[in-house]
């Protein structure tokens, strides 16, 4: 079975302004009011931006990549609420996309989008709701938030001829989750992680265990740590390491860093640490260019009958004029060589084959 799998998708913002429909431009930040200066700055940096664009504009390149790699599974990590109603939570940064543009995520075949996040709920239980609407309207599913707690923590199931893939997603606080952001028996929340001890990982697993079934395919979708930076803190890393300890964890897929980090293989799992984005409005935003947040990665592991690894092939892309391109040679070594520095930590390279890169 072969899955496509990526960091945070940023449908908000910047973005939503150029999509068929949009959400009122005003912004709660502390420097910037509007959505379209984040449009003004990337046409600064990369020349002008077409308006009213098809849903498929953004994707770029990485369609017929994703055609040609032919994926039974795609999941995303959707770091943006989709409504245009609610009020801004008092967090600084809010994201979402008008409703009117979810056929954005059914130009890319997206079966599953990961809400345990900080940014799903920018726009309180409304915009939440409205997602959750959304998503179902359009035929996708979803993981990690729902109407109540006992649907936020419900697996996403999605089957496919080779079997079936369980998706269970949790944000953390060091991600900048709120935790008044959990789902209750009552009210709709994300499934938020309390701490990374080896209590929480047994009772992860132990949910685990009463949804799969013989064969399936379970990824464990976590959204934690910061935004910058290559450090995979220890917590981290003994966490997924007590998930796959469990016997019933195929892939841990991280994300919230803005940039790819390590990747590790252990016990024959794959651990992504941290994706990266894939889509974002931050072209032109100074202060972190060292870590080239403009290259994105595709994640397109292929497992055995049994949840092991047999390969994994990396895609490089570029975010330029808020659509992902194919990038530069240039591009592609730098992006190459940073994963190989990070992944010879834990005892891997990553080669440069065809369009991409492989772990080796």
């Amino acid at each position: 079975m072969k899955l496509f799998l990526c960091g945070d998708v940023m449908t908000g913002r910047g973005i939503d302004q150029i999509l068929p429909h949009s959400c009122s431009p005003e912004l709660h930040e502390q420097y910037v009011d509007s959505a379209f200066e984040y449009v003004a700055l990337a046409e600064q940096l990369n020349g002008p931006i077409p308006r009213q664009v098809g849903f498929d504009y953004v994707w770029g390149a990485a369609l017929d990549l994703l055609a040609d790699a032919r994926p039974d599974v795609r999941i995303i990590n959707l770091e943006t609420a989709i409504t245009d109603r609610g009020h801004p939570f008092p967090k600084g940064i809010n994201y979402r996309m008008h409703p009117g543009n979810t056929p954005v995520l059914q130009a890319a075949e997206i079966d599953c989008c990961v809400l345990a996040n900080n940014h799903v709920l920018d726009w309180g239980e409304v915009g939440l709701r409205d997602t959750l609407d959304a998503l179902s309207s359009a035929g996708i599913l979803f993981a990690g938030a729902g109407s109540n707690r006992s649907d936020a923590e419900a697996p996403a199931t999605i089957s496919v001829s080779e079997g079936r893939v369980l998706v269970f997603a949790f944000g953390s606080q060091d991600s900048g989750v709120p935790l008044s952001w959990h789902a209750t028996a009552a009210a709709p929340g994300v499934c938020v992680l309390r701490d990374f001890s080896m209590q929480t990982a047994s009772r992860i697993a132990t949910r685990i265990q009463s949804a799969r079934s013989q064969g399936d395919v379970v990824v464990v979708s976590l959204h934690w740590g910061g935004n910058w930076g290559y450090e995979i803190p220890h917590e981290h890393r003994r966490f997924a390491h007590a998930l796959i300890d469990q016997g019933c964890v195929d892939i841990v897929h991280g994300h919230s860093s803005h940039h790819p980090r390590a990747i590790e293989l252990y016990r024959g799992r794959l651990i992504l640490y941290g994706c990266g984005d894939l889509l974002n409005d931050y072209e032109g935003i100074r202060g972190y260019a060292s870590y080239r947040d403009d290259l994105a990665l595709l994640y397109l592991p292929t497992l055995d009958t049994t949840g092991q690894l047999l390969q994994l092939e990396l895609i490089p892309l570029r975010i330029q004029r808020f659509r992902l391109n194919l990038p530069s040679g240039s591009d592609r070594e730098w992006l190459r060589q940073m994963l190989d520095r990070e992944c010879r930590k834990y005892g891997h390279h990553v080669n440069a084959v065809d369009d991409g890169f492989r772990l080796a």
